[in-house]
């Protein structure tokens, strides 16, 4: 999606050195570098043009931000990757990734090099995952906070972004690090009752998340019709109103079925002969994510919202339809009872852009097969990556322990990041003792409750009774504590 020019622009090519005349470094200074392309950008003004040289590259280019991650990919050891299995049957994977791109100055964007903070034209990956299950709704009980709900590599690659701003959060409270390229402290003139949280995302990142797969769920549903050898539309499953309630709500479609329905809430998995369950499906969780930010409920204790959106999401061109993502993502689409809203605590609706990409990740369902008729199938596994630590999950628990063991709880399950968000706070109680209060809970559903969250549950409230209509909760198995776990 790429927002409308203003009405009155010039295009302005801008040839980019590291010595500017001192009548155009103001106005570099002004421009919006995420906008800047191999050879034009579009601005507001009257200036001459001049001539971009052929080597300066576009700074929020879909090709170095996917780059960025599959680069991260490509150092994995060999268990975490897809394998070819005995048979010859070789397996494949959804990824996906967090990337951080810091804000580069005119000297720095014409030599990345002196740009230290950040990768390549500013941008690390700070997190990635490989996914593509979800636990069944009758296990949801039993997971207490060890075992994930939903391990899709979006949601997954979500989760290990947030373990790692705890992990920077708890290096700043334990003085282990003087100072974060990622987060910093905030000033008490920066907190009010509303925005009470002793951390914020530092200034001047952008935050881009990379699919490797079109997210399940609506904004794939052009692709899914496109695959079918009958596209004839299913009928909708039939609902009845009942006397008290004559207007029936949105019915929540299973998987990839009903694909004509556009614009629904729909729940995982896509398959129909799989265990049913409520997660919602990866386009509904990343549409949320537009008014909520990354930030979890836990994170969102510690860490100001109000920087932490995508800036743009990278698909490869392949399974990149412009119809699907503007209905499921844009403010033109589905989520337009949500233009320009804004929230207090700093909650806002963000629209992302998208860019794509060219590049195929090796493992993708796309990949070359060596030989003819070799079968092609998903991979069991899945991996939580940030530059840290990474884990090998089979069934939403670490791999080699038993389902359900406490033994098996993965760094990005409920109870680890509580747990360490709890840490965090004890160390920041001064700063911040409501947060730590409110940490100290006895149970997840009761920290859930907490009058700091209310700001957030009445986003997220909103988002579904205007836009996400007919979303119905995971709700139960939050009656655990968060011992056990270090």
């Amino acid at each position: 999606m790429t927002r409308p020019a203003p009405p009155v622009v010039l295009q302005l090519q801008i040839q980019l050195r590291p010595m500017l005349a001192s009548s155009a470094r103001p106005l570099l200074h002004s421009l919006n570098y995420s906008r800047l392309s191999t050879t034009t950008t579009t601005i507001t003004t009257t200036t001459t043009t001049t001539t971009a040289p052929p080597h300066v590259m576009e700074i929020n280019s879909g090709d170095e931000i996917a780059k960025a991650v599959l680069d991260v990919f490509d150092k994995w050891p060999a268990k975490r990757k897809p394998l070819v299995r005995s048979d010859g049957v070789r397996e494949w994977v959804p990824l996906s990734g967090i990337v951080a791109q810091g804000s580069l100055t005119p000297a720095s964007f014409a030599d990345h090099k002196a740009d230290r903070r950040v990768g390549k034209w500013g941008m690390t990956c700070v997190a990635a995952a490989t996914g593509m299950k979800c636990l069944p709704q009758k296990n949801v009980s039993q997971a207490q906070g060890v075992v994930l709900h939903d391990w899709h590599a979006e949601v997954l690659a979500i989760r290990s972004f947030n373990r790692f701003l705890l992990e920077e959060c708890y290096a700043l409270a334990s003085a282990e690090k003087l100072a974060s390229e990622y987060v910093r402290i905030r000033s008490q003139d920066e907190k009010s009752e509303m925005s009470f949280q002793p951390f914020a995302l530092n200034d001047g990142i952008n935050l881009h998340m990379y699919c490797s797969e079109a997210p399940c769920g609506d904004a794939s549903m052009e692709l899914t019709m496109a695959a079918q050898e009958d596209s004839t539309p299913w009928e909708l499953p039939l609902t009845t109103a009942s006397d008290n309630s004559p207007v029936t709500e949105p019915t929540v479609l299973h998987g990839r079925g009903y694909f004509s329905a556009l614009g629904s809430v729909r729940r995982k998995p896509s398959r129909p002969d799989a265990p049913p369950t409520l997660s919602k499906s990866c386009s509904d969780k990343i549409a949320l994510k537009q008014s909520t930010s990354l930030l979890s409920s836990i994170t969102s204790l510690l860490i100001s919202p109000s920087n932490v959106y995508i800036h743009s999401l990278v698909l490869p061109t392949s399974q990149s339809s412009s119809v699907a993502c503007t209905r499921a993502f844009s403010d033109s689409g589905r989520l337009s009872p949500l233009k320009s809203k804004e929230w207090a605590g700093g909650y806002s609706f963000r629209p992302f852009q998208i860019l794509n990409t060219e590049t195929e990740f090796s493992y993708s369902r796309r990949q070359p097969l060596p030989a003819a008729g070799q079968k092609l199938v998903p991979s069991n596994t899945a991996t939580s990556w940030t530059p840290t630590h990474s884990d090998t999950l089979i069934g939403g628990r670490l791999q080699g322990r038993k389902q359900f063991s406490i033994q098996g709880a993965s760094r990005v399950c409920k109870r680890r990041k509580w747990k360490l968000a709890l840490d965090i706070a004890a160390l920041a109680s001064v700063q911040a003792p409501a947060v730590e209060r409110a940490l100290r809970a006895e149970t997840y559903a009761a920290v859930k409750q907490s009058h700091l969250l209310e700001a957030r549950r009445l986003v997220k409230a909103h988002v579904r009774a205007a836009a996400l209509k007919g979303w119905v909760r995971n709700a139960g198995g939050e009656d655990w504590g968060v011992e056990g776990v270090q």
